[in-house]
Parts: structure tokens; C-alpha cells; sequence
């Protein structure tokens, strides 16, 4: 028989045993409370187990000494000492999110925004019923967005941006009654908006920008009554806006730009949205009307109805629009038949605020009033190209004081260009091409010392080029082509070193080329055609380096083609033709690896014509009306060299056959002996080499490759380097679009810089580093070794590009390639974490050793890559105590670090260095190489010396800003100080790489916020 114990002894005993726990706490200084919350504090070293990087130390106080309430982040009840609250936000930690955070029961807030996490929203987040704000903004989740998140009924703030969510927003959201507010913007959602969303009633900001939703927008939005901030911008959205959503009368930013949707905008669209301050509607199919009730936008700051399809006209009178910043019309059908379209300009003259207006390419007729002299001193861009604008040019232009960029080319001004625009100093942009302006071009231009771009050309200017222009030491682009100018070339002009494109064709001009042209550091495009310019080409031409254009046809040069033109490796197009220029054929042409087009036609060339190169591509080249050549490729259908280009004696002709004949043998038998130890060594090297990323994807041929990039056409080039070329091309597999990378192997180093890159991409993974898909190791059809690397296609291509746009053919830019504070922080962002990584979280440290713009690549979404590490170091130490390095030490000049020029050991300060040099360029458009930097005078510090208070003259002039002021101010000064403390000239006082990219996501925060009232 077994006896039990009465139920008091229980009791007792239990009693007993509770005050032992709780005695034995309170010795070890814990809390009797912590009987209850064991979950929390495991939960809480689970997520610190996960954390694979903590640059800051922000979980070091994470240990037994403290109780976890006290740790870093951490906030607790008073009550049962329960995690309510886990905020870390911006600390740069790296790592999955651990699932056991799920456990946080009692957890409110959960803000680790602006970190590295990454990995799977699981399903137990639904386990956080007492959530109310999850911030999760700026990390690298993947995946879906958890239905059962609707188990979190108290949940106030749903932040998601910048992210890698993709699949459908679930329709469970629309259960959570509390949401305030729901950030879902820049991530990879996919399908149509929930109509389910309809139901949140107390939502006031709802952004799902930046993704890839489709479909119509729902009606059931109108039911959020108390909406204030809608953005719907950069989807596939299609169909109409509904009706509905113009019945939400607190909303003060309406953005759906960039859709497909169509329809009419409703007249009283103001009306029904008096709160609205921002509207953007650009880049869509929108037709109809101007809203007449814009009218009535007193409180708008920014409208943009760019980029559709309205007509009629610009309403008159907007003069009520006291707060508007920013107004845009551009590229739509509005002008009337009846003309004066321009009455709306003098409106706008009591809008103080305003720094942008642009109504570019549309039907606009009439003459620019007056009145345009009174329009806000704050204004910075005025846009009125492509139109049909009349009459002079008001002269009272000049009070503009703050103008910054001149849009009026393409238009049908007359009379003279009003020499009171050289008042206006801050002025960088001058567009008046494709006009009838006439008279002189004013000296007083040469007051604008800003000035980086003056267009004039297409107009019936007459006179000289103004001596003055030397002034503008600045001046980056000059378009003077095609008007009735005579006299020569002022030497003044050769003096401006900052000049990439100088453009004088089809005047009647005189005179030589002064050899002070090869002065031109960063001359790429010269086009002198159809003057009357005599003289011969200075051999100094050969100085200009970076020349990619040179167009000197129909004019009156005469003499040889001087030797030193062999050192324009980059020159791309050139034009000779219609000129008296002799002597024999300059073969060297066809050595020129970048050349894509010759014209010769029309000289007095003699001598024979190469058969290789260029000139075997018979549509590239014309060697018409050269009677004494011969010789070429049977495409140019010239005739055969006999006995050569010149005259010989009988006599010597015998003497040199035999002499030929000797040679010949001695040289075939050489050659025989070298064809063999070629081959055999080649078999050894191909025997040799492995690349250490074959053995994870599956190779292409030679001939694959050859097919997908149509034989290595010019046409495909994309881009080229020191030791490859990269293509663009199609995969006949499967379609995919690539980028081939082909080794230039008789280039000294280039084997070397393959290993590195193929050893360093073979070891590292990043979503901002570019993707090596494969490589090809064999040989051409030349029975040549061939190598190439096949890395993931960027539309968008590099960062170079985007900075400083190349010239077309006519010497001309895309105006639209235009990168926005937003676009280039993120790319900013994208380049330090990627940095971050190859520094401190890859298996084996690398540094990069060549961070440039053009070795940073874009994907469509302008997420940026850096790629090219041909000149990569390990930090692995050998046993020889040594750092391994695959190639010697190398860069760029102007981003290498100051003491790898003293012989300064490679380490990862020095990519620290160039990434702040980088940084720089990216928000002043200067390269560190331009020639107004010289000596200890340099990119770093023209940017130190100008703030705080000169922001707005070291800012990109292509960022539009106007006056920088308030949040955007502070920000951009924050991210121009990064650069600087990354680009000091001693390693040890640059700031970590870590460190930085933290800072420039605070920025990022803030201008996001900024931008949803006002687009930057």
C-alpha cells in the first residue's frame, strides 16, 4: 500500500522549493522574475548566434554580466521583465534573422532596419500577436511576405522597403484594422494590388513603389479615408485610376509615375484633393486635358505631368501655386493652334518658391514674354527646348541670377543672343541650338565661369569665336557648328583643358590646327569639318590621348598623316576625306584596336593598303579618289602592288630577290623549329591551367561564344580594358543575355589579371558583386588561345557612363542620362557593401585595388555591382608571412591611394581611398582627373575647401537641386563628409569601410523620407 502525502505537505514543499529558486537568483544578482522570461533570453542569444558581423560592437554587452534587460536594444516590461521592445537599427550587423526572435511573445517593436540580415520571413512571425511596429527597411530578406502575419492584430507599422520580398502581397493584410502605416516600396513583389487593402481604414501611408505589381490599382483604396500619402510609382499598373481615390481628401502625396495606365485626369482634381503637395502622374499614357483645377493647388510643392500624351493648353493662371518648387509638362502634345501657349511663364513670376520649371517637347508656339525676367531669383532650371518658340530671346534674362541650366534649342528663336546672359555666372548649361539666332556670339559669355556645356550650333551666328571663352576654364562641352562664323580658331580655346567636345564644323573658318591642341588632356571629340582650314596636322595631335572622334574632312589640310596618330589607341571614328593631305597610306590605322569607321576618300595617298584590321570590313572604310594607292583586302576593289609602291632598278631588284631568297629559307627554318616548341609549350599551358571556376558551371566553346556576340562584332563591344574586351551577346542555349569578358592575352600581365579574377569570383558571393556565370578556356579559329569570362549582362552598364555620358557620333550626349540623389546614394550604398564584404566577410579578405566608376556596373534597377577584379589581392598570409597577390600591384590613376605611391604595402585602406574618391565624383560630376585638379589641388580638396557653405557649387550641376537647403542639405553634406574622411591622405585617419556604408544609409533614410513630399 502505498500512503500519499497530504495536499498541505504539497504545498508546502512546493513553497519551499519556489524560495529556494528565488533566493538562489537573487545571489547570482538575477531577478526572481527571470523564472518567467527564460524564453526571451535565449531568443535574444539565438539572434546574436546568427550575427556573423558586428562592425560596431553594438551586441558586446550582450553577456551574463548584465541582465538582458540592460543589453543593447532591449527594453523591457516592468512587470513581468518581458522583451516588449528590440531596436537596433543602422549597426551594419550581418547574418540570418535567427527564427527563436519569433519566441519574443511579448514583443511591440521590432526595428532592425538598416542592417545586412537576410534569409526567410517565416511563419512564426505570426507568433508576435502583441506586435505594433516591424521595421525591417534596408536589410536582404528573400522570399514571401508570411500570411499569418494577420495574426498580428495590434500592428500600427509595416516597414519592408529595400528588401528582396517577392511573390503577391497577401490578402490577410487587409485584416490587420490597426495598420497606420505600410512601406512595402523597392522590393520584387509581383502581382496585383490586394483589393483586400481597401479595408484598413485607419492607414494613412501606403507606398508599394519600385516593384513589379500589375494590373489595375483597386477601387477599394478610395475606402481609406484617411489616407495621406499613396505611392504607387515604378510598377507595371495598367488601366485607369479610379474614380474612388479622388474622394480621399486628406491625401497630400498622389504618386503614381511610372505605369502604364491610361485615361483622362478629372478637371477638379485639386479640388477633390486640397491637401495635395505633391503629384506625379509622369510616364504613363495619360491623355485629355491639363486639370483646369491646378489652379487651385495653393499647397502643391512638386507636379509632374511629364512623359504622356496630354494636349490642349497650359492653363494661364497659375499664380496661386505660392509654395510650388518643382512643375513639369515635358514631353507631352500642349499648345493650341492659336499660339501665345507662353502666357502661362508670366504666372509663374509670383511662384517665389520655384527653382524647376521644363515643358520640353511639346507643341508650344508663341514668343517668351518679358516677363520671364521676373521670375523667382530661386530659379535654377528652365526648360523650353523642341517647341515652336518665336522672336528674340528676352534680354532681360540676364536677372536670372541662380539660373543654372538654359534649355532652348530646337525652337524658332530669331535676333540676337542678349548679351546680358553673361550675368547670369552660375550658369553651366547653355542649350540654343537648332534656332535662327544670328548676329555675334557675345563676349560677355566669357563671364560665366561655371559654364560647362554652350550649344549654339544650327544657327545663322556670324562674327568670330569670342577670345573670351578662355574665361570658362570650366567648359566641358562647346557646339559652335553649323552657323556662318569666319576667322581662325582663337588659340584661347586650346588653353581650355577641361574641353571633351569641341564641335566648329560647317563654318568658314581659317587657319591651322594650332599645336597647342595636343594641350586637350581630355579631348575626345574634334570635328573641324567643312571650313576652309589649312595647314598640316600638328604631330602634337597624338598628345590627345583619349581622342575618339576626329572629324577634319572638307576643308583645305594638306601634308602627311604624322606618325604620332599611332598613339590615339582609343580613336574610334575617323575623317580625313575631301582634303590635299599626301605622302604614303598611314598604315597604322589598321593597328588601331578601338577604330570603327575611316574616311580617306578624296586625298592624294600613295602606297600600299593594309589587308587587315579595319580594312577588311569594307563598309567601315573609304579610301575613294586616292589614285596613286593600291594593295588592301579585294572588298576595296583597289588595284594589285606590283614591285611595290615605289620605283627599283633592275639591278637591284636581283640583288634583293637573292638576298630575299636566303632570307627566306633561314627564316622558314627558324620558324618551322619555333611553330613546334610553340605548340608543344602551349599544350603545356593548356595542360597547366585550371580556372578555379570551371569546376562549379559548365563551360562554352570558342564557337558558342563566337555565335552569341555575331563574331565578336564591334557593334556587341560594350566596353574595353587593358587586358580584355567585353561583348555583349545571347547564349544560342538558352537565350540569356551575358557579358563576355575576352582575355587579350598577348597584352604582358593579362594571364595574370585572369587568374586573379577568375580565383576571386570563384570565391565570393554579393548581391552588389557582378555574377560570373561561366568561362570558356580554348581556342579560336586562328588555332589561337582563346580565354573569356561570362558574367551576368547590366543593361545599364557602368557608372562611368551614367557620370560622364560618351558622345555620339555627331558629338553629342544623351541629356536624359540622368542619375538622381536617390539613385546615386543607393549605388553609394551598394558599392561600400559590397566593399564591406570582399573586406571582412568573404572565406579569404580581398582588395579590390581598383575602384572606379567604370568598374562599377547597373542593373536594371540601378543596383549597382562592382566587377573587374583583375587586380585583386588576397589578405590569406602564405607561410612565408607574406599576402598572397595574383598580379602586381596596379589602379587607376586619380582613385590609386597616395601611399601606394611611395611603395606603400596594399591593404584594404586603400580601396577604402578609392571608394571615397568615388564617392566624391559620384555627387560632384568631377573626375579626379580633370585638369582644373593639379598638384596637391585635387577632387578631395575642392570639396573640403567649399564646405559647408559652397554646397550648391560642388554639387552635380545634372542633379537639377537649385538651392540645397533644410534635411537634403544635412544629408548631402553628411555623405560629401564620408567621402572626405574615406579619401584622407594618411590610411589610419580614413574612416572604415563598415563605417561608412552606416552613415550613407542614415542619409538614404532621410532623403527617403524627404522624398516622399518632394521627388530629389
Amino acid at each position: 500500500m502505498i500512503l500519499k502525502k497530504p495536499n498541505c505537505f504539497l504545498k508546502i514543499q512546493a513553497l519551499v522549493i519556489i524560495l529556494y529558486h528565488v533566493f538562489a537568483a537573487a545571489a547570482t544578482g538575477i531577478t526572481a522574475f527571470s523564472l518567467t522570461n527564460v524564453t526571451d533570453h535565449q531568443a535574444l542569444l539565438a539572434f546574436k548566434g546568427q550575427i556573423t558581423s558586428d562592425p560596431s560592437n553594438a551586441l558586446s554587452s550582450w553577456n551574463d554580466s548584465i541582465h538582458f534587460c540592460a543589453w543593447t536594444g532591449v527594453t523591457c516590461g516592468k512587470k513581468h521583465q518581458r522583451v516588449t521592445a528590440l531596436r537596433l537599427p543602422s549597426l551594419r550587423l550581418v547574418g540570418p534573422l535567427s527564427p527563436h526572435v519569433w519566441n519574443l511573445t511579448f514583443l511591440r517593436v521590432l526595428d532592425l532596419e538598416g542592417n545586412h540580415l537576410n534569409g526567410v520571413l517565416s511563419q512564426e512571425i505570426g507568433r508576435l500577436s502583441r506586435l505594433k511596429g516591424l521595421h525591417l527597411t534596408n536589410n536582404s530578406f528573400q522570399g514571401e511576405l508570411p500570411r499569418n502575419l494577420s495574426n498580428c492584430a495590434d500592428l500600427l507599422a509595416l516597414y519592408l522597403d529595400g528588401n528582396n520580398l517577392t511573390g503577391r502581397i497577401p490578402d490577410e493584410l487587409g485584416s490587420l484594422l490597426k495598420l497606420t502605416q505600410v512601406e512595402l516600396s523597392s522590393n520584387g513583389f509581383t502581382g496585383e494590388i490586394p483589393s483586400a487593402l481597401g479595408n484598413l481604414s485607419a492607414l494613412t501611408y501606403l507606398s508599394l513603389g519600385i516593384n513589379h505589381i500589375q494590373g489595375s490599382i483597386p477601387q477599394q483604396l478610395g475606402y481609406l479615408s484617411n489616407l495621406t500619402d499613396l505611392q504607387l510609382g515604378a510598377n507595371n499598373l495598367t488601366g485607369h485610376i479610379p474614380t474612388s481615390l479622388y474622394n480621399i481628401s486628406s491625401i497630400v502625396t498622389f504618386s503614381v509615375i511610372e505605369n502604364n495606365l491610361i485615361g483622362s485626369l478629372p478637371s477638379d482634381v485639386f479640388l477633390a484633393l486640397p491637401e495635395l503637395q505633391l503629384l506625379t502622374v509622369g510616364s504613363n499614357g495619360f491623355s485629355g486635358l491639363v486639370p483646369s483645377s491646378i489652379t487651385n493647388a495653393s499647397r502643391a510643392v512638386a507636379i509632374d505631368f511629364g512623359v504622356n500624351a496630354l494636349i490642349g493648353p497650359i492653363p494661364a493662371d497659375l499664380g496661386g501655386l505660392e509654395n510650388l518648387e518643382w512643375l513639369s509638362f515635358e514631353v507631352n502634345n500642349l499648345g493650341t493652334e492659336e499660339g501665345d501657349d507662353f502666357s502661362f511663364l508670366t504666372s509663374l513670376t509670383n511662384c517665389t518658391k520655384l527653382q524647376v520649371v521644363s515643358s520640353s517637347e511639346n507643341r508650344l508656339k508663341g514668343t517668351l514674354p518679358d516677363s520671364l525676367a521676373n521670375f523667382s531669383s530661386n530659379l535654377t532650371t528652365l526648360f523650353l527646348s523642341s517647341n515652336f518658340i518665336s522672336g528674340p530671346t528676352p534680354s532681360g534674362i540676364g536677372n536670372l541670377v541662380n539660373l543654372q541650366r538654359l534649355a532652348l534649342e530646337e525652337n524658332m528663336l530669331t535676333g540676337n543672343i542678349p548679351s546680358s546672359i553673361g550675368k547670369l555666372s552660375k550658369l553651366q548649361i547653355v542649350e540654343l541650338s537648332e534656332n535662327n539666332l544670328s548676329g555675334g556670339i557675345p563676349s560677355s559669355l566669357g563671364n560665366m565661369t561655371s559654364l560647362s556645356d554652350l550649344h549654339l550650333g544650327n544657327n545663322w551666328l556670324e562674327g568670330t569665336i569670342p577670345a573670351s571663352l578662355r574665361n570658362c576654364t570650366q567648359l566641358n562641352s562647346l557646339r559652335l557648328n553649323d552657323n556662318l562664323l569666319v576667322g581662325v580658331v582663337p588659340l584661347e580655346l586650346f588653353g581650355l583643358s577641361s574641353i571633351s567636345t569641341l564641335t566648329l564644323a560647317g563654318n568658314h573658318l581659317t587657319g591651322p590646327i594650332p599645336s597647342l591642341v595636343g594641350k586637350l588632356a581630355n579631348l575626345e571629340t574634334l570635328n573641324v569639318s567643312e571650313n576652309n582650314m589649312s595647314g598640316e596636322i600638328p604631330p602634337a595631335m597624338g598628345d590627345c590621348l583619349v581622342l575618339e572622334y576626329l572629324y577634319l574632312g572638307a576643308n583645305q589640310f594638306s601634308g602627311t598623316i604624322p606618325p604620332s596618330m599611332s598613339n590615339l589607341r582609343g580613336l574610334k571614328l575617323l575623317n580625313l576625306s575631301r582634303n590635299n593631305f599626301s605622302g604614303q597610306f598611314p598604315r597604322f590605322l589598321a593597328d588601331l584596336p578601338s577604330i570603327e569607321a575611316i574616311d580617306l576618300s578624296f586625298n592624294k595617298f600613295e602606297g600600299e593598303v593594309p589587308n587587315k584590321g579595319i580594312f577588311r570590313n569594307h563598309s567601315a572604310v573609304s579610301v575613294v579618289g586616292n589614285n596613286d594607292i593600291c594593295g588592301g583586302p579585294p572588298s576595296l576593289q583597289l588595284p594589285i602592288c606590283k614591285g611595290g609602291a615605289t620605283k627599283r632598278k633592275t639591278s637591284s631588284q636581283r640583288t634583293v630577290m637573292v638576298i630575299t631568297v636566303v632570307v627566306s629559307i633561314f627564316f622558314l627554318l627558324v620558324g618551322i623549329i619555333a611553330i613546334v616548341l610553340y605548340r608543344s609549350k602551349r599544350l603545356e599551358s593548356r595542360t597547366a591551367f585550371t580556372s578555379p571556376i570551371e569546376d562549379h558551371h559548365p563551360k562554352l566553346s570558342y564557337v558558342e561564344l563566337s555565335r552569341a556576340t555575331n563574331g565578336f562584332s564591334p557593334t556587341n563591344m560594350i566596353g574595353e580594358g587593358s587586358f580584355g574586351a567585353v561583348y555583349k551577346g545571347v547564349l544560342p542555349s538558352n537565350g540569356q543575355i551575358v557579358a563576355v569578358k575576352v582575355l587579350k592575352l598577348k597584352e604582358h600581365g593579362a594571364s595574370k589579371s585572369f587568374m586573379a579574377e577568375c580565383e576571386a569570383l570563384g570565391n565570393i558571393r554579393h548581391r552588389n558583386l557582378v555574377k560570373i556565370i561561366t568561362s570558356c578556356s580554348g581556342i579560336d579559329f586562328q588555332r589561337e588561345d582563346f580565354k573569356a569570362l561570362i558574367f551576368e549582362f547590366m543593361p545599364n552598364g557602368s557608372l562611368e557612363k551614367w557620370l560622364h555620358p560618351v558622345p555620339n557620333e555627331m558629338g553629342g550626349s544623351d541629356n536624359n542620362m540622368r542619375l538622381s540623389v536617390i539613385q546615386r546614394l543607393g549605388i553609394a550604398i551598394d558599392v561600400a557593401t559590397a566593399v564591406d564584404y570582399l573586406h571582412h566577410q568573404c572565406h579569404s579578405g580581398i582588395i579590390h585595388s581598383d575602384l572606379k566608376p567604370s568598374n562599377v556596373l547597373l542593373d536594371s534597377d540601378f543596383s549597382a555591382h562592382v566587377s573587374d577584379f583583375g587586380l585583386a589581392k588576397f589578405l590569406a598570409v602564405k607561410a612565408s608571412g607574406t599576402q598572397s597577390s595574383s598580379i602586381g600591384i596596379r589602379g587607376t590613376v586619380g582613385y590609386v591611394a597616395p601611399e601606394y605611391g611611395v611603395g606603400g604595402e596594399v591593404s584594404t585602406r586603400g580601396d577604402i581611398y578609392s571608394f571615397g574618391i568615388l564617392l566624391l565624383e559620384l555627387f560632384t560630376g568631377k573626375r579626379p582627373t580633370e585638369p582644373m585638379f593639379s598638384g596637391e589641388f585635387g577632387l578631395r580638396g575642392f570639396v573640403e575647401r567649399s564646405l559647408p557653405d559652397g554646397l550648391d557649387q560642388v554639387l552635380d550641376p545634372l542633379l537639377c537641386l537649385g538651392r540645397v537647403q533644410g534635411d537634403l542639405k544635412r544629408s548631402l553634406l553628411s555623405v560629401l563628409k564620408v567621402g572626405l574622411m574615406c579619401s584622407a591622405a594618411q590610411p589610419n585617419e580614413r574612416m572604415d569601410i563598415g563605417e561608412a556604408a552606416a552613415e550613407l544609409e542614415k542619409a538614404w533614410d532621410v532623403l527617403q523620407v524627404r522624398r516622399r513630399r518632394i521627388r530629389v
